[in-house]
């Protein structure tokens, strides 16, 4: 990673077309990004081969048929559209990939979940609740999120490899996610992985303090606010900032309001970094917003949750708003707790992946920028052992030293 070490500047060295339309988990009521054109984006977007896969799409809505149809024309692949659910099931396993619509209710028996839950604007937080109990991958807005999906769509034909993105959570307030999710980052990347740590909360005071990082040079997250266009993976690593081993992508830590990124920029930015990286892992934060933004674009969750009963609590409301995704929980606390970590994990509902070590002067350092210096310890590095190996087979293996 050492071509990153040497970073030019936002001014000397710009981004251009940063950013991919995209309108994945698209918070309600967010306007789309200005001159969003679904056919002539899409037609960019994917470019097909010679032979056309088939997308099942299985609606009632005759909107959703006309904006999907578009899509896939425009893009020269094969399309077939289902009306009801009892009659889409001897399609269904055979599609390259299954879309259904906001109308439907329920999937035929023992089929695999949808790949897109496609929607309207308008048509609010339901598609997310819905999304959830259909155990669909991912939401996709329209006509917002047409380029995007049109790209997926492309991707389910002949997929290309990609990192694996991970997406770390506090279950309450103070649960210590940012502090796991630096040291994960830390730890993979001392095993040889290309790894980005991402803040995803706007909100969060800024993860490059934590870091110490707040004068290394290069892009943050308001230097993309601009962005348009597709974004160029190697070009965005070569100008991300880089701190313990591993890139990252930073909220600026001061007291200036920032200037917002939408969920377009977002979603492209992401697309990139798994791209060009073989872990992103994500610090979500816990607002409404940054989870209906990202957690729909991770492949697993970690859920971080302190060895007590009313942060048990909160982590099992918290649960009910995200995506329906692999996730596992990391219990906060030293070992012989007044709660153990199956108590925690029972109650909540989710697996248990590790044990977040309790150490002394943890706040501090993360008030003083010493994260990275404690993760270096060997309970920092036996818990996120742990972790990594819950992704043996996702990211590159190796042994922690």
């Amino acid at each position: 990673m050492s071509r990153h070490q040497q970073q030019p500047s936002p001014s000397e060295r710009p981004l251009s077309g940063l950013a991919r339309p995209h309108g994945l988990a698209r918070p309600p009521g967010r306007d789309a990004a200005a001159g969003a054109s679904p056919a002539g984006q899409a037609a960019g977007a994917w470019l097909p081969d010679h032979t056309a896969a088939e997308v099942l799409l299985v609606t009632g809505y005759a909107v959703l048929q006309g904006e999907v149809e578009r899509i896939v024309a425009a893009a020269g692949g094969q399309l077939r559209v289902v009306e009801d659910v009892g009659d889409a099931a001897q399609y269904w396993d055979s599609a390259a990939a299954v879309l259904v619509g906001s109308d439907i209710r329920e999937l035929p028996p023992r089929r695999r979940a949808p790949a897109v839950l496609v929607g309207l604007n308008g048509e609010g937080d339901s598609l997310w609740h819905l999304a959830a109990a259909l155990g669909a991958e991912r939401v996709a807005v329209l006509p917002d999120a047409a380029a995007w999906l049109a790209e997926h769509l492309s991707r389910s034909r002949s997929p290309e490899a990609g990192g694996l993105v991970l997406g770390i959570t506090g279950g309450c307030g103070g649960a210590g996610a940012t502090t796991a999710a630096i040291w994960i980052a830390q730890a993979a990347a001392g095993l040889g992985v290309r790894v980005l740590l991402v803040d995803a909360d706007p909100w969060g005071g800024g993860l490059e303090l934590a870091l110490a990082a707040e004068e290394t040079p290069g892009l943050r997250w308001p230097d993309l606010a601009d962005a348009s266009g597709s974004i160029d993976a190697a070009q965005l690593a070569d100008s991300l900032p880089v701190a313990g081993g591993f890139s990252f992508l930073s909220w600026p830590g001061s007291r200036d309001r920032p200037a917002p990124v939408d969920a377009t920029t977002t979603g492209g930015v992401l697309d990139a970094a798994r791209r060009g990286y073989e872990l992103v892992v994500v610090d979500i934060g816990r607002g409404a917003e940054p989870v209906h933004t990202f957690a729909w674009d991770c492949d697993r969750i970690l859920v971080v949750v302190p060895a007590q009963l009313k942060a048990a609590v909160a982590t099992a409301r918290l649960l009910q708003e995200l995506p329906p995704i692999e996730a596992a929980l990391l219990v906060r606390g030293k070992a012989g707790a007044a709660l153990d970590s199956g108590l925690i994990a029972g109650a909540v509902g989710l697996p248990f992946q590790g044990r977040v070590p309790e150490l002394r002067g943890v706040v501090a350092a993360a008030e003083n920028g010493r994260l990275l210096e404690l993760g270096k310890r060997r309970s920092v590095r036996h818990f996120a052992a742990a972790v990594l190996d819950l992704f043996d087979d996702e990211i590159p293996a190796g042994e922690l030293q």
